[in-house]
């Protein structure tokens, strides 16, 4: 094994390939991915593809959110594509943290792979290790695990991987956070000694870069360049993030321009697809829309930003092609229907607005499970975006009420009345003037506005902001120092703690990771659920969020950790 910095490759777009074309895919996988819409490379994934296309290991310093799936998992359908499948041996497996990332990227493999008839398993804590076994036994191409499900696979004879030759170890940093140290180890070690090995990792701690030479070969060393962002002009953008489940954001989207409706907007989607979509149907509710995105001619895509500058346009509905470059004075609000997987395209959306010394206002809609991105986003960015409830109808009702209200007070103070003073005081002089007025704005609102928002139908929006991105926005960074404290049992200073009692301690070969690894594996809940941990000789204390506490006790009780069934319950004297 070399030191992985020998050959470091910083992302720079001046030598990268325009275009997925031409970073060597097969033509079914080009076409793959165009038809799902993507149309440029992120840094990670010009850099990455040719390099692990070409048989070479790979060290990616890579955060979450920068498009490094797509980075290694194109790769991995192309290397794994047409060989020969044996009963519980896959081609190729896939190393992860949490169940929730192992779901993840065993569809994006699912997607990308479909045409080449790639076959994928995830398999993680809290499904049916039967149906999990049943399945290798068949015989899968790609496997997608957590790693203490797939040591148990391991100990059990029903997975083999004699014949993976491609290994990704995807967050790696966050593995080792969790504990997942040995079992990497254990893992790896079952693998063939000639395997193309590829590691991503936020950071490239000494851990990291051991792990890193201990198990790659010769490998080249990919890092992401950050690029300066537009600092000044984005933090005199007002932003807000509302959570809203993805079958829900055009509806959502709907309510919240007609609560703020903008001078001019853009609406950002991640793919051509969804930008015809959400174009259409915001036509359809009566905005003036237009689609941008790299479909288009270049005459086309002039034309349509025209009439964006001409006023002519309310909402321009398009991909990243638009956020660098695009200057329009009087563009107001900025929406992120779909977040971007690099934080850098986030800080261009949002530099559209906000110009010339102007406010601009930024929404973005996140689906509960991008609450990872979006705190990801937060921290490479450094940007405030407030977390707040979706409007409900009668907020909408009020708003528009008040913009009713304005719009007679406005009319007013510039005394544009005038022609129809003679036949208001004729009619203020047969009827009450109150109620004159309140007929008069009736009938100004419902041109306006249509029928009262109480009619309107309420989406359940998912108002409620998740405990963990409402409570607790822990950065990256402080991931090993609370590692740490889970160990050391440091004092947590936060509310609403519960402490259980776990029957299992250091004679039985219980770690502190087992225990993180087990709850976050089991529940699908953050490590950050979790507090300190003390492991004692037969049994072990752990602290977690009490309202997460029913859960955790339920879902362990049904669990194995260290081939145990575990006696779990509040502790008694906590």
């Amino acid at each position: 094994m070399s030191n992985p910095s020998d050959d470091v490759v910083p992302a720079s777009p001046s030598q990268a390939p325009a275009g997925f074309a031409g970073l060597g895919l097969a033509p079914e996988l080009a076409a793959t991915v165009a038809s799902l819409g993507y149309e440029e490379p992120t840094p990670i994934q010009r850099e990455s593809i040719p390099v692990l296309l070409s048989g070479r290991d790979l060290l990616g310093q890579a955060a979450t959110g920068t498009g490094k799936t797509a980075a290694f998992a194109l790769p991995l359908v192309q290397r794994t594509k047409g060989l020969e499948l044996e009963r519980g041996k896959p081609r190729g497996l896939v190393l992860v943290p949490t169940r929730e990332l192992a779901m993840q990227v065993a569809e994006a493999l699912h997607k990308y792979g479909k045409a080449l008839g790639a076959s994928v398993l995830p398999i993680y804590g809290g499904s049916s290790f039967g149906q999990q076994a049943r399945v290798l036994e068949r015989g899968v191409a790609l496997v997608v695990a957590t790693p203490g499900r797939a040591v148990d696979h391991l100990t059990r004879g029903t997975l083999d991987l004699s014949q993976a030759g491609f290994v990704v170890l995807d967050e790696a940093d966050e593995m080792l956070d969790m504990g997942f140290a040995d079992d990497l180890e254990a893992i790896l070690s079952r693998t063939p000694e000639g395997r193309q090995t590829a590691l991503f990792s936020a950071t490239l701690a000494e851990r990291i870069l051991g792990l890193a030479h201990s198990h790659l070969r010769d490998p080249v060393r990919v890092a992401i360049a950050r690029e300066k962002g537009q600092g000044a002009e984005v933090q005199r953008v007002r932003q807000t993030a509302y959570m809203v489940k993805r079958p829900h954001k055009l509806e959502a989207l709907s309510r919240l321009l007609d609560m703020e409706p903008p001078v001019a907007g853009i609406v950002f989607c991640r793919t051509r697809l969804v930008v015809d979509e959400v174009a259409e149907a915001l036509a359809a509710r009566g905005w003036r829309t237009e689609p941008l995105h790299g479909g288009l001619s270049q005459d086309q895509r002039e034309r349509v930003l025209a009439r964006l500058r001409e006023g002519r346009i309310d909402l321009l509905v398009a991909t990243d092609v638009a956020s660098r470059g695009l200057d329009i004075d009087h563009l107001t609000h900025v929406v992120n229907f779909d977040l971007p997987i690099d934080p850098d395209a986030f800080v261009h959306r949002v530099g559209r607005t906000g110009r010339a010394g102007r406010e601009g206002v930024a929404i973005t809609l996140v689906d509960p499970r991008e609450q990872r991105l979006l705190r990801t986003i937060q921290y490479a960015t450094r940007l405030h975006i407030e977390l707040a409830r979706m409007p409900t109808a009668e907020d909408l009702d009020r708003r528009r009420r008040e913009m009713t209200r304005a719009a007679v007070q406005s009319a007013h103070d510039k005394e544009t009345g005038a022609a129809f003073r003679g036949m208001a005081a004729e009619m203020a002089a047969a009827n009450d003037p109150v109620e004159l007025l309140a007929s008069a704005l009736e009938l100004l609102h419902r041109a306006e506005h249509g029928e009262l928002a109480a009619n309107d139908n309420d989406y359940d929006f998912a108002l409620e902001a998740p405990h963990e991105t409402r409570q607790r926005r822990e950065p990256p960074v402080r991931r090993e120092t609370r590692a740490r404290e889970h160990a050391e049992g440091a004092p947590d200073h936060e509310g609403g703690v519960a402490r259980l009692f776990v029957g299992a301690g250091r004679m039985h070969g219980l770690r502190p990771g087992d225990l993180v690894g087990a709850i976050t594996g089991e529940t699908g809940l953050p490590s950050s659920v979790v507090g300190p941990i003390r492991i004692a000789e037969r049994f072990s204390l752990v602290e977690v969020l009490g309202e997460h506490a029913s859960t955790i006790i339920a879902a362990l009780r049904q669990a194995k950790v260290r081939g145990l069934r575990l006696n779990v319950r509040h502790d008694r004297e906590g």
